[in-house]
């Protein structure tokens, strides 16, 4: 199992200016790269303060400059946000300004609120809709003079400018958690990037079940990847424990305005609501989450390990002082991480 990470630029009051945030989230990137993560991804949100990523490829051209071996990547862009040709041509673009080194993940998009204002009220299911157009429109247009005729978007023949410096394009992963979107990646021969959000374990093992059912519905012999998003949180002794619970529950009563219901936002700020996003019960959050010191981290990450999980990506932008998220990942990069090369070595 390997390790990617993935960030994000959030405020949920004006104590640190966006300036900051970016700051700290830049060292931490710096980190992640000398620590010898895989990818470090970041997302795409509008209209709110609570995740700042108008663009996630202007942020990851921005960190370019940061990373020295670290590869890069969406996680994700929004399907029905793009133009196929504009994401065509701006994934090509990053592809050739990182050396190669970009993975461009795409999904239908998440929150109520951001397709009320970003896609003309879109459902669920014609989010989903743009992102199967989507996929085989970028294929085409990174191999040249593609025709499009779909119900979303049709374009004469056209070819990406610039093209990536791969001909088949940097690596593409699909956040799935619906069974068709699986099938559907699988169908492209995409990877997979998957979330169990705030549930117990018993839903990695269902995502799981859903990459199989989809490989074995779909019969193209494709067996993609799987990334397993958690937000993380290791620290040095139980008496930490309560610090990375709270910062889940506060992110969740702000996530959850979001992503359950159109949204209190006033001038940016998202207004929290009464339940969290998941447990509110303070235990079932430490257990359900990837927190704990050192050891009892390995514990938790040896389970998404068992059951086929190719790449943990490490969360790690939930609200948490910077000086205890630089902490954590430190201590992931010290002692948990060799845990895992050490597996693999044997």
């Amino acid at each position: 199992m390997r390790f990617s990470i993935f960030l994000d630029l959030g405020r949920v009051s004006p104590d640190l200016s966006t300036r900051e945030v970016l700051d700290q989230c830049t060292e931490l990137v710096e980190m992640a790269d000398a620590g010898g993560f895989e990818t470090i991804f970041a997302g795409e949100h509008h209209g709110h303060e609570l995740t700042i990523a108008p663009n996630p490829l202007s942020l990851l051209a921005y960190w370019t400059s940061h990373v020295s071996r670290a590869r890069l990547g969406t996680a994700v862009v929004c399907a029905p946000y793009w133009h196929p040709i504009r994401l065509a041509g701006e994934a090509g673009l990053l592809d050739l300004m990182t050396g190669g080194r970009f993975d461009l993940g795409i999904g239908r998009g998440a929150y109520t609120y951001e397709f009320a204002r970003m896609a003309g009220g879109i459902e669920p299911a014609a989010a989903r809709e743009a992102l199967g157009e989507m996929l085989p429109a970028l294929r085409g247009l990174w191999a040249g003079d593609y025709e499009h005729k779909g119900q979303l978007w049709s374009f004469p023949s056209t070819t990406s400018t610039p093209r990536p410096q791969h001909p088949e394009g940097p690596p593409i992963w699909v956040s799935a958690r619906h069974p068709d979107v699986f099938r559907l990646a699988v169908e492209n021969r995409c990877n997979l990037m998957v979330t169990p959000l705030g549930m117990p374990f018993a839903e990695v093992e269902s995502l799981a079940e859903r990459r199989d059912a989809a490989v074995a519905e779909v019969g193209s012999g494709h067996r993609p990847q799987m990334a397993v998003l958690r937000d993380t949180c290791v620290y040095d002794d139980d008496a930490d424990r309560s610090k990375p619970v709270d910062a889940m529950l506060t992110h969740g009563r702000h996530f959850n305005s979001l992503f359950s219901t159109d949204g209190d936002v006033r001038e940016g700020w998202v207004q929290p609501i009464d339940s969290p996003h998941g447990s509110s019960d303070p235990d079932e959050v430490w257990e359900n989450y990837n927190f704990g010191t050192p050891a009892q981290v390995i514990e938790k990450l040896r389970r998404y390990e068992a059951v086929g999980t190719d790449v943990f990506l490490y969360g790690a932008t939930f609200g948490l002082d910077h000086a205890f998220e630089r902490r954590s990942l430190e201590l992931f990069i010290n002692e948990v991480m060799p845990a895992f090369r050490d597996s693999d070595a044997s």
